[in-house]
């Protein structure tokens, strides 16, 4: 598996020298012209927006490694959407996470050709509480893209969704593991994180089942106006981690939250 992860992830040290270069000189002449560019790191934590700008140019937006700049590299890429097929069925989302993150770089590797990640966004962005999230996010669209396995309808025929490990993954980061809006990102967003304990309390002691269903799979919250926690429906769609599929995990997710409710003084 060491081995699939090194050539899982592309040489791309020269590309990404150009590109800076490029860079440099763009925003200089833009800067002449009075023009404004796009910042290097996007606000947008999605993680789908971090691979399509980070990753996409060789591993292709669908992760197959047909990107536009596949051909030229000495290597070309292989496909990241069979990452769980080629281990056994289970997406290794933790080792993923460390070779991207950059931890798990050894001697053993070599000079590593792609890219260390975590150091490069470090230094784009002063947060970081936002590129721990923003890697993690990363990491989880990888594992959304994953070819459905002989093992994994199985499993999901089998293996209810549980609840607190997606809402762990997915929510606390912004959330805070006990629900409170106290996650590690809550002071870098726009707004703070509510306290997801008292919805019940706040809704005349009835805990708002239906609503929460609706905000989670980002359906029927034009009140909401922006929205700015990531459409997690559409990700679960695609996600083979358990429960038969979305609607499992969103109520697996929902179930959770019912647990976390305060009770009321007796």
């Amino acid at each position: 598996m060491r081995s699939e992860l090194v050539r899982a992830f592309i040489p791309r040290a020269m590309l990404v020298g150009a590109a800076v270069a490029v860079t440099v000189v763009v925003t200089a002449g833009a800067q002449g012209r009075g023009q404004v560019l796009p910042p290097l790191v996007p606000e947008s934590l999605v993680g789908s927006v971090s691979f399509d700008l980070y990753c996409a140019s060789c591993h292709g937006r669908q992760g197959r490694g047909d990107g536009p700049t596949a051909a030229s590299l000495r290597t070309r890429p292989p496909d990241l959407t069979v990452l769980a097929r080629n281990n056994r069925g289970a997406f290794p989302r933790d080792r993923v996470l460390s070779f991207v993150e950059g931890s798990s770089r050894a001697a053993a590797h070599g000079s590593p050709d792609m890219p260390v990640w975590g150091p490069t966004l470090r230094a784009l962005d002063a947060s970081d509480a936002r590129v721990t999230v923003r890697l993690q996010n990363l990491v989880a669209f990888v594992a959304s893209i994953q070819q459905a396995t002989a093992a994994a309808p199985a499993a999901a025929a089998t293996a209810p969704a549980d609840g607190a490990m997606l809402f762990r993954f997915y929510c606390a980061p912004c959330h805070g593991t006990t629900g409170r809006g106290d996650g590690s990102m809550a002071g870098q967003l726009r707004r703070l994180p509510p306290d997801l304990t008292t919805f019940a309390t706040r809704n005349g002691g009835v805990f708002p089942a239906e609503r929460l269903r609706q905000v989670i799979d980002g359906t029927g919250i034009a009140s909401h106006g922006d929205r700015d926690m990531p459409v997690w429906g559409a990700v679960f769609k695609r996600l083979p981690i358990g429960g038969k599929d979305a609607q499992d995990r969103i109520e697996a997710v929902v179930r959770f939250l019912q647990e976390l409710q305060e009770r009321p003084a007796e």
